[in-house]
């Protein structure tokens, strides 16, 4: 970031939610060092150039090798020979437009690391190790250590004697509304119980708006004592004022320093070493001695330690033997440090990239004082990878041969290649992860042989904010389909790969492309997808075609990967909707009391303003049927739906809403504003007085509702402003008139406008819960509301209308436009909403984050995830059949939390006494070799005797096939379907699901699938 004190909000959108501002400044301000352009080296320099800091110099002595291709993504066969560092230069210099990247081609020497902040080894000796980690150390520079060798990484730091890290976790500070606070020795809080309070034992809190024990409003950050979920105590209050009502208690962060030791000591401490898998910890901890007994071998040897060999396997093994007499290990895996030496010579690509995004993060942590460091060591191995049965193969089979896998074979042989390059795999998502997986899939070779193929569909286009973390993407490509881009980009990264791009959503619609046919080629399929709805249909395909899938996803520093195999573990499952973070329409309507409350309702206010009402409008003018369908929804709704569309096709003149000009625009908005921020305010508060009291004799106006205040509409503010400009504009859009942002015009036509007279009115209901709403709604409408919807009906009705009316033009809310007043609107109709309130206006930055539902993403947690999948992809391609073999992971960047697991097996259910699970389907081939489609008495005869199972009921979907009906049993099963669903079936449509019930146990929950072909 070359301007320090601008970040390009644009180009950094994704990330700012995960860092923020403040730390982002910090990073503008860091000049970084990485040595060793393989792998490793080019994983952590593009995803620390991507995150923006001031300038990345990378230095590397070395000549391009062929097994640096197997890694190395900015390395080429043309550049064998030459330097790495110069070769990687210009690939990764358009990165990042606002990071200044240099490449150093001589050796590394004092003088060098002393012009940086942070300094980052790869591929080094440990000699060198030492020696400038005591350099750094002594002059408080940030020293990282990374190295992969074969299925096995290695990370440290030492962020010097006392650094200082402003914010442990990244997570919001919490907050809460209070109920009570009792005068007493300690003093317990009571926070509304909307929801839990969020604190932890030993957090310290700050109080604001308490009305009555004042004292607290002013004392600094106090420490809590956690006594339930809705309270905890704090120091002596018993001299404080008597507690009246409100305030709002919020988490404050507090820094901590922390103390690291230099790598020549903590060598010897294994108190250092993070664990990172369950139940490793003697094979971490023998790591440990394994990678300092490798770069003694290496001295020895002046070569790390041949594939399969033997004879390397055991030197090294006396080595980590001698250096355990002084550690003291209790216990050495010798299997470890055997396969470590087999496979040492390997580079594989998804090693460098979990390992690769975790080195970053520490260099992100270094330059910002944002998250917890490293502390110290991190041994990270994925050994389970290799063959399941120990195979002797001949050391030919993983010897060097002058191909781009050289990296990849050393550790896996060439037979193991030939059947990556066979696979044909389906990539779903070409966004963040898709990127990554596209390029770890270019460098193993996956789909890159003869008989290969890689189908990848994303339908989105490539947006600037994409930039930041979908590295397979340019500025000059914004605009274009992401899959045919990435595609392209990882062509250039391996020329052998076989890959075709689609624009297609996945989804029902689609069927026809990826129909069975298309699931019954692939081998597997991988998702890179941003929502849980796509997610559950594509893991619904993979289980009815048995194939397996690879599942990640990331929420800012947090990742997730889940492997699906079929037979073997449970799927990804149907998803489950939360409706624990869902606010009620009576908070938003009414009694909003956090800033996620009030934005919420500006983006109801976008919606039903700018998008539904025109679309209503639209629909009415080209269906016949609307008003009816409409009236089918019920009173309330109709009266609701029908008033928006008659008010916007008539004329303002006429008592409608519809704008003839500009200035009708100006003083449509102007009107509105008066609408929301005074007269339903005033309104509100006829019906529940500030003073109001509830049957208790508590005041009404207490705990989580807070008593809001009417504005007054000021010119001269700029967010009363703010609200008019983009309001009248957008209603000018839709309307197809031409609005301006000049501020000082505006004025001048609001000077013109008259804005009506409000008067509160007693008949006015105000619900206080969604639950007496919902009734209010089933109720029949009184006599009013009925002649209302009969008087709109006529004049729906009017010929005269619908001749003179023009179609609307519906606005689709888009956040990352910034010219387009939608986020302007949603800014400034929250903020005045929250000043209606009394709670704290949010930033346009925190509003865009909240208002557009932004998924917080970083390039670190994205690497590491992609390279985590790609792990499992290796056992699946050799087919592993423990379950013992492959990982679950959960993992959080910013505090070095891991949990790898095995995933959990498919939950068994019994039928008839026979034990059944998902994945145990009962296959028919309904009109097999050409022959005539079997009938539905053929299907259930097949069922008996085949399983031993009398089918009782047949569903298709939620359509009863068959409850006993015996004129359907000669029909064909395809007839069946047709007749009952009222639907035909789609030629595309080779498989029907259907779900049996059977006389043997009808009470079962759970039941095999039957699926039915028809090929």
């Amino acid at each position: 970031m070359s301007v320090i004190g601008e970040i390009d909000e644009g180009f950094y959108s994704r990330q700012l939610y995960v860092l923020g501002h403040e730390a982002m400044h910090r990073m503008g301000t860091a000049n970084v060092l990485i040595a060793g352009m393989r792998g490793l080296g080019v994983e952590i320099a593009k995803n620390v150039i991507l995150s923006g800091v001031k300038s990345v110099t990378v230095q590397d002595e070395g000549q391009t090798v062929w097994s640096d291709l197997s890694s190395q993504f900015f390395l080429k066969e043309s550049h064998l020979g030459q330097n790495r560092a110069t070769c990687s230069l210009q690939q990764l210099s358009v990165l990042n437009p606002h990071v200044h990247v240099s490449a150093h081609t001589e050796p590394l020497d004092d003088e060098l690391l002393l012009q940086f902040q942070v300094v980052v080894l790869t591929d080094s000796s440990l000699d060198d190790q030492k020696h400038f980690g005591e350099l750094c150390h002594l002059h408080s520079i940030k020293f990282i250590v990374a190295d992969t060798k074969g299925l096995c990484g290695q990370l440290f730091c030492d962020f010097g004697e006392e650094f200082e890290v402003l914010d442990q976790d990244g997570e919001m500070p919490a907050s809460a509304m209070i109920q009570s606070i009792t005068k007493d020795n300690p003093g317990v809080v009571l926070c509304a119980d909307d929801q839990n309070h969020g604190f932890s034992d030993g957090s310290k809190v700050s109080f604001s708006e308490v009305q009555g024990m004042t004292e607290l409003n002013s004392i600094g950050p106090v420490e809590i004592k956690v006594r339930g979920q809705f309270s905890f105590s704090i120091g002596d209050t018993s001299a404080f004022s008597k507690y009246e009502k409100g305030g709002v208690v919020t988490e404050v962060k507090q820094p901590c320093t922390l103390n690291f030791k230099q790598l020549s000591e903590a060598l010897l401490d294994h108190q250092l070493i993070v664990m990172n898998d369950f139940g490793k910890e003697s094979r971490h901890n023998t790591l440990h001695l394994a990678f300092q007994a490798l770069h003694s071998f290496m001295k020895k040897e002046q070569r790390l330690p041949r594939p399969r060999s033997q004879s390397d396997a055991d030197s090294l093994l006396v080595m980590v033997r001698e250096l355990n007499t002084a550690a003291q290990l209790e216990q050495l895996d010798e299997a470890a440090v055997q396969k470590l030496s087999y496979t040492a010579q390997g580079d594989l690509a998804p090693i460098t990239a979990f390992i690769g995004g975790l080195a970053a993060q520490e260099v992100i942590k270094a330059c910002s004082g944002k998250f917890l460091p490293l502390r110290q060591w991190l041994y990270f191995d994925a050994l389970e990878c290799l063959p399941e049965e120990a195979e002797r193969l001949a050391e030919g089979s993983f010897s060097a041969r002058g191909t781009r896998h050289d990296g990849q074979v050393a550790v896996f042989g060439s037979a193991f290649q030939e059947q990556l390059e066979k696979q044909k795999y389906f990539l779903v998502g070409a966004g963040a992860i898709g990127c990554e997986l596209l390029k770890n899939f270019a460098l193993i070779g996956l789909g890159a042989g003869e008989k290969g193929h890689i189908t990848i569909t994303d339908m989105d286009f490539i947006e600037r904010s994409n930039l930041n973390r979908q590295f397979l993407f340019r500025s000059q490509d914004i605009g274009k389909p992401k899959s045919e881009v990435a595609a392209k980009a990882v062509r250039e990264m391996n020329p052998m790969i076989k890959i075709t791009a689609h624009q297609n959503r996945l989804d029902p619609d689609s069927e026809g492309l990826y129909d069975y046919n298309f699931f019954m080629g692939l081998d597997g399929v991988a998702a890179a997808l941003d929502n849980v709805e796509a997610r559950v249909y594509l893991d619904k395909c993979c289980v009815q075609h048995q194939k397996p899938m690879l599942e990640g996803g990331t929420l800012g520093s947090k990742g997730h990967t889940l492997v699906v195999v079929p037979h073997l573990t449970e799927s990804y499952g149907p998803g489950i909707k939360s409706s624990n973070n869902a606010i009620p329409l009576c908070t938003l309507k009414n009694f909003p009391h956090r800033i996620e409350h009030t934005l919420q309702w500006a983006r109801d206010q976008f919606e039903g303003l700018f998008k539904q009402t025109p679309e209503n409008v639209n629909v009415f003018l080209r269906d016949a049927g609307f008003v009816e369908r409409t009236l089918g929804h019920g009173d309330a709704e109709a009266l609701e739906v029908l008033g928006g569309v008659w008010s916007s096709l008539e004329d303002m003149k006429a008592g409608g809403q519809r704008p003839t000009s500009w200035e009708d625009c100006v003083s449509w908005a102007r009107c509105k504003w008066e609408s929301l921020y005074n007269n339903d305010i005033c309104q509100l508060l006829h019906c529940f007085p500030p003073e109001q009291e509830t049957a208790t004799g508590l005041p009404f106006w207490s705990g989580s509702k807070r008593c809001p205040h009417s504005l007054t509409f000021d010119p001269n503010s700029t967010t009363h402003m703010d609200y008019v400009v983009a309001a009248a504009n957008l209603y000018g859009q839709i309307y197809g008139i031409r609005g301006t942002r000049d501020c000082s015009s505006i004025r001048r036509t609001l000077e013109k406008v008259r804005v009506p007279s409000f008067t509160p009115k007693s008949s006015v209901k105000i619900h206080l819960t969604d639950k007496e709403m919902e009734e209010d709604q089933k109720k029949d409408s009184d006599e009013a509301e009925k002649s209302r919807l009969e008087e709109l009906k006529g004049k729906l009705a009017s010929p005269s209308l619908k001749s003179s009316a023009m179609q609307m033009y519906p606005i689709d809310f888009e956040k990352d436009d910034d010219s387009n007043f939608h986020m302007d609107y949603i800014v400034a109709a929250s903020n005045l909403r929250a000043e209606n309130y009394d709670i704290p206006a949010a930033n346009r930055h925190q509003s865009k984050g909240i208002a557009g539902r932004i998924i917080p993403a970083i390039a670190t947690t994205t690497a590491a995830v992609a390279g985590l999948m790609c792990l499992e992809l290796y056992k699946l391609v050799q087919g592993h059949q423990k379950i013992s073999s492959y990982r679950t992971a959960y993992i959080n960047l910013a505090v070095q939390y891991f949990v790898m697991s095995q995933p959990s097996r498919p939950q068994p259910f019994e039928v008839a006494g026979k034990k059944y699970t998902l994945w145990d389907d009962f296959l028919v081939e309904g009109r097999s070799s050409g022959q005539q489609e079997m009938t539905l008495g053929d299907l259930l005869q097949y069922i008996k005797e085949k399983h031993s199972l009398n089918i009782s009921m047949l569903f298709h979907g939620t359509a009863i096939l068959y409850n006993g009906q015996k004129d359907r049993l000669k029909l064909s099963v395809s007839d069946v379907v047709r007749m009952v669903t009222k639907t035909h079936i789609p030629p595309h449509k080779k498989m029907l699901e259907l779900i049996p019930s059977f006389a043997e146990d009808e009470e079962c929950e759970l039941v095999p699938t039957i699926r039915y072909l028809l090929l």
